[in-house]
């Protein structure tokens, strides 16, 4: 894992705490314990493809050294099928699409002629080199940091490193043909490059045999990503001195790559296809004191991660691009003192999946519980606290689905509640809206208020999910706007 430092910059009043990962609803409310039985994956996206009784290829991580991977098909060879190849890209150039591909004979690491047994247990294949129509897929390589599929439309010359050729985008139905394929592949947590926006912000993780203690001490479950921040706020003109504004706490993820692919009748495509991410998540965050007032909501990024996972797709290698922004928001009247933390565990599953009835469609759900740690309010007003993750998840480079995730804090107040009053409470959300045995109300009581949770997600089906070989959109298509809100605690003063 890498990791960056940067200063932080002269910023607005913001808000609050920290977040991971894509895109999802939430499918019920909150309950004081998950739905028995409830189970996350690639099976809810459907069948690989409809209809088809065909045996599915696993999808699995691609063995290391993933950057040496490279699969060809071969035009004129039977059944046009995709085969691990010995050619190696050995560096790509994005503005004019050239790339240099080694033979076996010519630019190899040790100059040795080997050979690849076929995946359907035929010949070898024999060692050549590339040739117009060739479709290649390649891992990240140089000039490819996302990975490289195209198709071979032009020999260039021969250079002593191997032949330049011409290339020009193509889809991956031209390597999986009518194939199907399915699985969920975990995410290695330290395969994710950290740009750290602001300086409060601290990143665990954990994998076999290579375990990390996370802040405090805790430890973090193996495959989880955990982020920690802490932020001071902009506070209320005229707030007293111990309303101070801050936010803290974390969100620890595991996330998984989820795709499948079902092949359709030939030249037409394939007949299903799913590229998704899901994940478990747990996260802690408080809110406390009064915050500045803002028309509009402030949003303000404080790390952002990204990562490249090869899936093993049979011979082929499916590079998956995942980009994560952690952000904070905050809106405010400025009025509105609040000590509020909340836990949330649960998990999340997003992306698009394609059928040829319906084309392209959204997925998204999320099964969360929650429970106050503690809640107090002072005074009339309001606040809204939303921690966040956009992220976005593609393949080769193109961007497929975009989706914004953003679980929130809202507080508000109303009637006569003085400056110097306060309502409490605390427990599980099986207790919210029954005020603590320490609630207290100073003059002028008699106002009501009230602590909320809720998650809220928006997102875009991009046209560039058409790298699977399905038809393309004709616009990026919404994945709507959900929004589910719970109450923490409520009362009267």
């Amino acid at each position: 894992m890498r990791i960056r430092k940067r200063p932080l910059r002269a910023v607005m009043p913001a808000l609050a705490a920290s977040a991971l990962f894509l895109a999802a609803g939430c499918s019920s409310e909150p309950a004081a314990s998950p739905a028995p039985g409830h189970s996350r994956g690639a099976d809810t996206s459907g069948p690989a493809a409809a209809g088809s009784d065909r045996p599915a290829a696993a999808v699995v991580a691609a063995p290391e050294p993933a950057a040496t991977s490279t699969a060809v098909a071969r035009a004129g060879v039977a059944g046009g099928k995709a085969r691990k190849t010995s050619m190696k890209v050995r560096s790509y150039d994005s503005h004019t699409r050239r790339a240099v591909i080694s033979t076996p004979d010519k630019g190899g690491s040790d100059g040795k002629v080997t050979s690849s047994p076929s995946p359907t247990g035929g010949s070898p294949e024999r060692p050549h080199r590339t040739a117009v129509g060739d479709v290649i897929a390649s891992a990240p390589v140089p000039g490819a940091p996302d990975g490289l599929l195209a198709k071979v439309t032009g020999v260039i010359a021969e250079r002593g490193d191997g032949t330049e050729v011409q290339t020009a985008p193509t889809t991956l139905d031209a390597l999986l043909g009518d194939g199907d394929a399915k699985g969920s592949v975990p995410v290695d947590p330290a395969s994710f490059d950290v740009d750290r926006l602001l300086p409060d912000v601290k990143v665990s993780w954990a994998k076999t045999g290579n375990v990390h203690a996370g802040p405090e001490g805790a430890k973090v479950p193996l495959g989880s990503l955990r982020i920690d921040v802490g932020a001071r706020l902009g506070t209320a003109a005229g707030a007293p001195a111990g309303a101070s504004a801050s936010v803290s706490g974390f969100v620890q993820v595991a996330p998984e790559v989820d795709f499948s692919y079902g092949g359709g009748t030939a030249g037409s495509g394939p007949g299903a296809a799913y590229l998704g991410v899901s994940g478990d998540w747990t996260s802690k965050w408080a809110l406390k004191g009064r915050a500045a007032a803002s028309a509009d909501p402030v949003r303000v990024p404080f790390a952002k991660l990204h990562a490249d996972p090869v899936l093993q797709v049979g011979p082929i290698p499916v590079v998956v691009n995942l980009d994560l922004t952690c952000y904070f928001q905050i809106a405010a009247d400025g009025s509105v003192t609040v000590d509020v933390e909340q836990d949330l565990k649960g998990d999340f599953k997003a992306g698009g999946t394609f059928g040829t009835a319906k084309g392209w469609t959204p997925v998204d759900e999320s099964h969360m519980t929650s429970s106050p740690v503690r809640t107090s309010v002072t005074a009339a007003g309001r606040v809204k606290a939303s921690l966040g993750a956009e992220a976005t998840v593609g393949l080769y480079g193109t961007v497929g689905v975009t989706a914004d995730l953003a679980p929130y804090l809202r507080a508000e107040a109303a009637g006569a509640l003085g400056t110097d009053s306060a309502v409490a409470s605390g427990g599980s959300a099986g207790s919210a809206g029954k005020a603590g045995a320490g609630a207290k109300a100073g003059a002028g009581s008699g106002g009501s208020w009230s602590v909320h949770g809720g998650v809220d997600l928006t997102g875009t089906l991009r046209v560039q999910l058409s790298v699977f070989g399905t038809p393309v959109l004709q616009r990026s298509l919404p994945l709507g706007s959900l929004h589910r809100e719970w109450t923490l605690a409520e009362g009267r003063a």
